[in-house]
């Protein structure tokens, strides 16, 4: 069994019968931790807990296939992590536009925040902050129904929300009482005009509000009404000319929020950049096409706007185009797109940003995914040494190369272990229809070979292997004459 692959079916449910039934640990936050890429500290919620109460938990599990496998879980994990000697933690503390945050995790503008009292459970569960749905001054009325997901958990999610449908005054008085009743919690107005107007007003009224900062959503996908959202944020123009209006109205840190429905994300960010914007937060959800179940509205289909984790790549490839873009100096970023796990966040910290918002992992698992974002940052911090997030900051920029730039005068042959290869061939036929066939696989003894005269180290092989039996070798140059071993 892969622990992994287990925690995978958990249906994480809402106060779970798993753990009531065992009555000593949790065993339900301990599979929690392992999906949430916290496998090294999972075990410290099973202490205590013996093979009975276990097989208890086991028993009230609800799962509508088989129960989870709890005792199989604890044996595989072992004894719980040793805890630092002082008892503490490396402290997430971070400043963003000068405003200091407890912690990088913030959620979202979108439907994770619509409201006084959904803001203040995530705030008192642990976020940093919040980037509040957005509010505009035009009336949205919204489709039924509104999303759509591709895989179950989601891959990708489909939202065809707009923006906030309170009253203006209902939202900034809700951004009123929440910067009032969290002080030390950081509360951002997310706002959108049609014009010059309406974006100094928004704005005005956010400061007047007590707002932290301001978000400029120049990014949303899906309006109904033309010179809104992404319209906006495809021409530079605008976006120089709306976030210079904003910079001259309030003196609150001004943050333009970018879309990636663009070949050239860099270019309107300039814009926004030389308008004196504090900081670029992208990115928004992507343009797209899903044909679910849910997807047609009174038998209509149109397109929307796509997240999930199917789309982080493209928004750390928006953020890295911008972080390496020489003519942005000194402007700050905050990352959006496809993060579950204190992982995902630490990739769009290492590329540049000091806060990460999160949206579809919430829609899909409730704001107690900060209880595995914030140990899993801090235990990886804590491994390598590092006292403070500022560190991580930008650390993986200096590796980024043109493709051009990069060595093609070396090869890594693939390197299959083979006390943990199963003899499934899976590496064999995937080399051979879409590789370089340069693996022959034994019928008899079900073992692959690699052929190195045709092996070119492009490991597809080690990609598709079920258990990770196929790892990477040294490094060599392609004249040495050697082969994979």
């Amino acid at each position: 069994m892969h622990i992994r692959e287990e925690a995978a079916r958990c249906l994480f449910c809402q106060d779970a019968p798993c753990t009531k039934a065992c009555g000593k640990g949790d065993p339900a936050r301990a599979v929690r931790a392992i999906r949430f890429d916290n496998e090294e500290i999972a075990s410290q919620w099973l202490e205590g807990c013996t093979e009975a109460d276990l097989a208890r938990a086991e028993e009230a599990c609800i799962h509508y296939d088989r129960p989870i496998r709890l005792r199989e879980i604890a044996k595989a994990l072992g004894e719980a992590p040793v805890k630092p000697a002082n008892g503490s933690m490396p402290s997430l503390a971070i400043d963003f536009c000068g405003i200091p945050c407890e912690n990088p995790f913030f959620l979202a503008s979108s439907a994770v925040c619509t409201n006084y009292e959904m803001v203040a459970r995530a705030l008192e569960a642990g976020w940093a902050g919040v980037y509040y749905k957005t509010i505009c001054l035009q009336e949205i009325k919204e489709v039924s129904p509104r999303f759509d997901a591709v895989g179950k958990p989601f891959i990708g999610f489909r939202n065809m929300e707009q923006l906030s449908e309170n009253p203006p005054e209902m939202d900034f008085d809700i951004l009123r009482r929440l910067k009032r009743d969290y002080p030390s919690k950081v509360v951002i107005a997310s706002i959108m005009g049609q014009s010059e107007e309406d974006w100094i007003q928004l704005a005005r009224r956010a400061e007047e509000a007590g707002c932290d900062a301001v978000e400029l959503n120049f990014s949303c996908p899906q309006m109904r009404e033309s010179g809104m959202g992404s319209d906006v944020g495809q021409d530079p123009e605008l976006v120089t000319f709306f976030t210079a209006y904003v910079k001259r109205t309030v003196k609150i840190p001004v943050i333009p929020k970018m879309t990636p429905n663009i070949a050239h994300i860099a270019q309107p960010a300039m814009g926004a950049y030389f308008a004196g914007a504090d900081a670029i937060s992208a990115i928004n959800t992507i343009k797209s096409v899903t044909l679910g179940e849910g997807s047609e509205v009174n038998g209509c289909q149109t397109g929307s706007g796509y997240s999930g984790r199917a789309v982080k790549p493209i928004a750390l490839r928006h953020i890295l185009a911008m972080v390496k873009n020489p003519m942005m100096k000194n402007i700050q970023y905050s990352g959006v797109g496809g993060i579950e796990t204190w992982r995902d966040a630490l990739e769009f910290i290492q590329l540049g940003c000091r806060n990460v918002q999160v949206c579809t992992a919430v829609m899909q698992y409730g704001y107690r995914i900060i209880e595995d974002l914030i140990p899993g940052l801090q235990h990886y911090m804590a491994a390598r040494g590092v006292d403070k997030v500022e560190t991580l900051v930008g650390e993986l920029l200096p590796k980024f190369f043109l493709p051009h730039d990069l060595d093609r005068t070396t090869v890594v042959f693939p390197k299959i272990d083979r006390t943990v290869c199963i003899g499934c061939g899976r590496c064999a036929i995937s080399c051979a229809d879409g590789g370089h066939q340069a693996i022959r696989f034994d019928a008899d003894t079900r073992q692959p070979h690699i052929l190195g005269a045709k092996c070119v180290g492009c490991h597809l092989c080690r990609l598709v292997c079920p258990t990770g039996a196929i790892g990477m070798g040294n490094r060599i140059r392609k004249d040495a004459g050697s082969s994979p071993a």
